[in-house]
C-alpha cells in the first residue's frame, strides 16, 4: 500500500498527486536534457574552432614567448597590429641603408670589418668631436663590417618585433634609445680615447629588459621555454661580447679598436628601465615607482657622464 492509502487518499487525489510527481519528473529530465545540450553545443563550437582568438595564432605565440601566463588573456582580448610595430622596423632600415652606403658607395671596404675611411663618419662616435652632440646617439646607425651588422639586426628583429607588438612602440622606443645613450655615455667614461660604432646599446636594452622578465616570472612563462630563452640570451651575449672583444683588443696594427663599453652599459639599461618598462603590461607605467626610481638612477648616471666630460676626460 503506498503513502497516500495510508494517510487515507482517495483515488481521485492519488492519480493527481502521481501526475504532479510525473510533470516534476519531466521538467527535471527536460532540464538535465537543455544542459546536455548547451554542453554539447559548446563543446562542438571549441571543435569547431569558434575559439574567440582563432584568429590570434601569431599573437598567442608572441603571448606565450613575451608575457607571464596571468596577462595573456587580457592581451590576447585587445591585441591587433594597430599602430605595426614601425619602430623596430625604421630603425633597422635606416641601420642598414647607412651601412649599405659606406659598403657600397664609398670605398672603404666595409664588407668584412672596420676600416679607417669610415672613422671620417658624421654618425661616428668621435672622442675627438664630443661637442657634436648628436654623436652620441646617430652612432648606432654604423657598423663594423658585415658579420656586425647582420648581428645586431638579427637580435633587434627577431626580439623587437614581438616586443613591440605587445608593448608598442613608444616603449619599445624608450627602452632601445636609453641603452643607446647609456652605451655611448659609459664608452666616453671606461673607454675615453676609443671610437664607438654599432647600435650594440639598444639590442643590449631589449635583451636586458626580457631577460630580467624571463628571470622574474620564470615560473609564469612556461619553464621549459624560460629555460630554453636564457640559454639562448646567454648564448647570443656570450657570442657577440666575444667578437667585440676581439674588435676591441685584437685589431690588425693599421687598424682602429673600438669600444665595447656600450654592450655592458645597454644591458643595464635594460635590466633597469626595460624591465620596469616590459613588467608593466596592464598597468600605468608613469604610476609604477619602479619606473620612477629606475628613471631618476638613469638620469643620475647621464649628469655624471656629462659632467665626466666637460671637465674630466682625458679626451680634452
Amino acid at each position: 500500500m503506498s503513502q497516500l492509502e495510508q494517510v487515507g487518499l482517495g483515488p481521485g487525489t492519488m492519480a493527481m498527486a502521481h501526475d504532479l510527481e510525473m510533470e516534476d519528473v519531466n521538467v527535471n529530465v527536460g532540464r538535465g536534457k537543455e544542459e546536455e545540450l548547451e554542453e554539447g553545443k559548446k563543446m562542438r563550437e571549441e571543435e569547431e574552432g569558434n575559439d574567440p582568438f582563432k584568429n590570434k595564432k601569431v599573437h598567442r605565440i608572441v603571448s606565450e614567448w613575451m608575457l607571464p601566463e596571468h596577462v595573456r588573456r587580457t592581451y590576447l582580448e585587445r591585441a591587433n597590429c594597430l599602430p605595426p610595430p614601425l619602430f623596430i622596423v625604421s630603425i633597422s632600415i635606416a641601420e642598414l641603408a647607412v651601412f649599405i652606403y659606406y659598403a657600397v658607395w664609398k670605398p672603404q671596404r666595409q664588407w668584412i670589418t672596420l676600416d679607417t675611411g669610415i672613422l671620417e663618419s658624421p654618425f661616428i662616435y668621435n672622442p675627438n668631436k664630443r661637442e657634436e652632440a648628436w654623436r652620441f646617439l646617430s652612432y648606432m646607425l654604423v657598423h663594423a663590417g658585415v658579420q656586425h651588422i647582420v648581428g645586431n639586426l638579427l637580435m633587434q628583429l627577431v626580439l623587437g618585433i614581438p616586443l613591440e607588438m605587445v608593448h608598442k612602440g613608444l616603449r619599445v622606443g624608450l627602452v632601445y634609445l636609453a641603452g643607446v645613450i647609456a652605451g655611448s655615455l659609459a664608452s666616453s667614461i671606461f673607454d675615453p680615447l676609443k671610437y664607438l660604432v654599432g647600435a650594440s646599446g639598444g639590442v643590449y636594452a631589449l635583451m636586458g629588459g626580457y631577460f630580467m622578465n624571463v628571470l622574474v616570472n620564470f615560473r609564469k612563462m612556461i619553464p621549459a621555454f624560460g629555460i630554453v630563452r636564457l640559454l639562448i640570451i646567454i648564448l647570443i651575449i656570450v657570442l657577440d661580447v666575444g667578437f667585440a672583444l676581439y674588435r676591441r683588443f685584437f685589431v690588425p696594427a693599421d687598424g682602429s679598436p673600438v669600444s665595447f663599453a656600450a654592450h655592458i652599459a645597454g644591458g643595464f639599461a635594460g635590466m633597469s628601465i626595460g624591465y620596469t618598462v616590459f613588467s608593466c603590461f596592464n598597468k600605468a607605467l608613469l604610476k609604477d615607482p619602479r619606473f620612477w626610481i629606475a628613471i631618476a638612477a638613469y638620469l643620475a648616471c647621464v649628469l655624471f657622464a656629462v659632467f665626466f666630460n666637460i671637465f674630466l676626460s682625458p679626451a680634452n
